[in-house]
């Protein structure tokens, strides 16, 4: 397998893209998704394998800028990285790269050198193409189909996965179809949701023809250094008074800052996750009963639910569940926090449950959020519920 490097796009790929296979990157207008084959193209040279980048728009200097803006050094890579010039020939320019196109609106001349950059590759690598729709603009819509089936076939012969990004302009319908459905291994849909705005941008797998899809979608930000990561714009913590709720909060951030008098949450707590290519904001609610307004105010648009429980005071569970009907976040997905678990008297979570009366599917897991353990845990089992689709 040659992973994409993409946060849950190799684990919902089974590893990755298959050795000898190609991935289309379906990108809608106004997305910036060209990053997407940036990311995979960095990802493999970074983890030691050859890597080529046929740059079609960009000047080759400048595309290297471009990966220096997300924190990717490469000149790191030496010979790894490896670019075809597919752009220098459209505006007579010397180019200083090993491979390059004279006449990129000849696809004849772009396959060969891409061919001869796919020979010369010391074992199974990845190719990348900066942006496929600007080659099919030059060299012509069938005679890019035709040529993407050749570089496919010639890539299985030594083991290459082929990476396309490639924009949705208004080509034929035919061309989109095809491009979407027929002509590589597997398609990652790229767009955005524009009813939404604060659910921005989004993908998932349209397919893949070595496994079967699973349903799932998955919201993203890119961000400068560092590149995709999986984002949820809004993320709930709620609870009853003293049940660890800021604590947890501020664990589970990289920054986080809480309104408070006399060390009492009295409006809200505010933190930001980055963690292993996963980014989201977090909003606390004060536990106590005069603020429930707020809580009520602060649940809007939230996309996920921490219910944080002191383990060791049973009798403000009630409060708990009714802080949860207070948010409406029941068909919402909710992750209930035993907090205190290190403490004299903390009941299991299976104890919780019975108490709660809560049904198996809503996960309750241990946490002692003084110290962090269990916060991530908690996390990413609230991040993989977020992201199935019904």
């Amino acid at each position: 397998m040659i992973e994409t490097g993409i946060p849950k796009l190799d684990d919902y790929l089974l590893g990755g893209i298959p050795e000898g296979k190609s991935l289309v990157y379906y990108i809608y207008p106004g997305v910036e998704g060209n990053v997407f084959g940036m990311q995979t193209m960095y990802h493999t040279v970074s983890n030691g394998r050859y890597g080529v980048y046929v740059a079609s728009s960009t000047d080759p200097r400048m595309i290297r800028e471009q990966f220096d803006e997300f924190g990717w050094n490469t000149d790191e890579c030496g010979d790894r990285f490896i670019i075809v010039d597919a752009f220098s020939g459209l505006i007579g320019a010397d180019s200083r790269e090993r491979y390059v196109v004279s006449d990129p609106e000849d696809v004849n001349d772009l396959t060969q050198c891409i061919k001869q950059a796919m020979e010369d590759l010391d074992g199974p690598g990845v190719v990348v193409f900066e942006s496929l729709s600007t080659i099919m603009d030059l060299c012509g819509e069938s005679e890019t189909l035709d040529a993407i089936e050749e570089w496919n076939q010639y890539a299985m012969l030594y083991d290459h996965a082929m990476v396309y990004n490639f924009t949705a302009w208004p080509y034929s319908e035919d061309t989109l179809l095809h491009i979407k459905e027929d002509i590589c291994n597997s398609a990652i849909s790229v767009g955005g949701i524009s009813e939404r705005v604060i659910f921005g941008q989004y993908f998932g797998i349209l397919k893949a023809d070595w496994m079967d899809v699973p349903r799932k979608c998955v919201l993203f930000k890119i961000v400068r250094p560092g590149g995709i990561r999986v984002y949820i714009p809004k993320i709930l913590v709620t609870g009853p008074f003293n049940a660890g709720k800021s604590t947890f909060v501020h664990a589970l951030s990289n920054r986080a800052v809480s309104v408070d008098r006399l060390g009492t949450t009295i409006a809200l707590d505010h933190g930001h996750i980055d963690y292993r290519g996963f980014t989201a904001d977090i909003f606390g609610t004060p536990g106590q009963e005069r603020f429930d307004p707020i809580v009520k105010l602060l649940s809007g648009e939230a996309m996920g639910v921490f219910l944080v429980l002191d383990s060791t005071n049973a009798a403000d569970f009630v409060r708990g569940k009714r802080m949860l009907e207070i948010t409406m976040s029941f068909g919402l997905p909710i992750v209930i926090i035993a907090n205190k678990q290190d403490l004299q008297g903390a009941l299991t979570p299976e104890e919780i449950r019975k108490k709660l009366s809560m049904p198996t599917n809503v996960p309750i897991m241990p946490a002692i959020a003084t110290n962090r353990d269990g916060v991530f845990e908690a996390f990413e089992t609230l991040v993989d519920m977020v992201m199935e689709v019904d």
